[in-house]
């Protein structure tokens, strides 16, 4: 049987004395080699050793975590099971819940991930590849979306209140892991709309614009390319491009424009407008430069290499509804953007968020 811990420890004393005392003939014998492996097997018996092994070591803090885990999971479960048995209706509002967090939560330790490889190697966020900024950005936003709604969860008894209001505002409240396919599709529908609601006042109010600008061959090239879009035309890229000097400085930087301007590029993006005009254009230039260097990223990697699903969040994420529109033409479509912001400087960025307007209202307003 094996000695109790403090039995132990009164042994390793009496023979570390012992040992001191030791005759000169074993006089390399002192207290300090009693850390060598040879000293100590010879001196403490294996079932000593077992003991304080067994009492110190860390190997079982790993089993501990795994057990309560499954303990966890297993009262998780029954709690499942009793609210499907007595609640069933409540239960088919509590499920997607659980089910979108779980994604959730594992979309947000990918993200864990890239950060820690980023931070280990030294990387910024403009040389990370595609498709792990783009994860960075979703992640980003649906953590901002779902926060409020995660933590009003934490407290006993308050879940109900989360069911209700994920029941009655899910588009609002909720992040895409918590959506139904159908959800999915309504819900996107219900952006494009909201986004070609603000396309035509935008029009206008470049058009209106053009009336600030001194250079008659600029003003002119201004007012062919918002009647182009207007008229349901597509806008080549050297047209788009033929305009930039506007959208660095006066009149249509981002840091020259109105608030009600500000305003409709905002809910271009789907950003709240209720904010004042110096944040709105904050988050629009931060907005701007995200998109500007996913936009080179994108042209590193290819958009020939995108999945379907990729190629409908990328345009979308731009502007376009590609529910009327092949593969292929979203892909050309994607082209042309990219020939456009690949062009941009850093200072051009507001000419890289008006062409949301200008490259896909022709296609929302016929």
């Amino acid at each position: 049987m094996a000695l109790p811990s403090r039995a132990v420890f009164v042994r390793l004393s009496l023979l570390r004395r012992s040992v001191s005392r030791a005759s000169p003939l074993s006089g390399a014998l002192c207290p300090s080699h009693l850390s060598s492996p040879q000293v100590y097997s010879a001196l403490v018996p294996p079932l000593c050793r077992w003991s304080v092994c067994r009492r110190f070591s860390v190997s079982g803090v790993r089993p501990g975590l795994d057990r309560f885990r499954a303990k966890l999971q297993s009262i998780n479960s029954r709690y499942e099971r009793f609210l499907q048995k007595r609640f069933p209706g409540f239960y088919l509002l509590y499920h997607p819940f659980v089910e979108g967090f779980k994604l959730l939560l594992r979309d947000i330790k990918e993200f864990m991930r890239i950060v820690t490889t980023r931070w280990r190697r030294g990387l910024a966020f403009k040389d990370l590849p595609y498709r792990e900024m783009e994860h960075l950005r979703q992640v980003r936003r649906s953590l901002a979306k779902t926060a409020p709604l995660i933590l009003l969860s934490m407290p006993p008894l308050f879940n109900f209140l989360v069911v209700v209001l994920m029941y009655y505002f899910p588009r609002q409240l909720l992040s895409p892991h918590f959506w139904t396919p159908a959800q999915r599709l309504e819900f996107a529908r219900v952006y494009q709309s909201l986004r070609r609601q603000q396309q035509r006042p935008l029009l206008d109010l470049l058009h209106n614009s053009s009336r600030h600008v001194l250079d008659p061959q600029m003003k002119r090239h201004l007012q062919l390319l918002c009647s182009k879009a207007r008229s349901g035309g597509k806008p080549r890229a050297s047209e788009v491009l033929a305009v930039r000097g506007l959208f660095s400085g006066p009149p249509l930087g981002l840091g020259r424009l109105s608030a009600d301007h500000k305003r409709l590029v905002s809910q271009l993006l789907f950003l709240t407008p209720r904010l004042p005009s110096f944040l709105l254009g904050h988050r629009l230039a931060s907005h701007g430069r995200q998109l500007l260097l996913l936009d080179r990223a994108l042209s590193r990697h290819g958009v020939q290499n995108l999945t379907e699903s990729e190629l409908q969040q990328a345009c979308f994420l731009r502007g376009l509804d590609t529910d009327q529109l092949s593969v292929d033409q979203s892909r050309a479509w994607l082209d042309q953007w990219l020939q456009v912001s690949t062009a941009l400087a850093d200072s051009e960025v507001s000419l890289l968020l008006h062409n949301m307007v200008f490259s896909s209202s022709g296609r929302s307003l016929q």
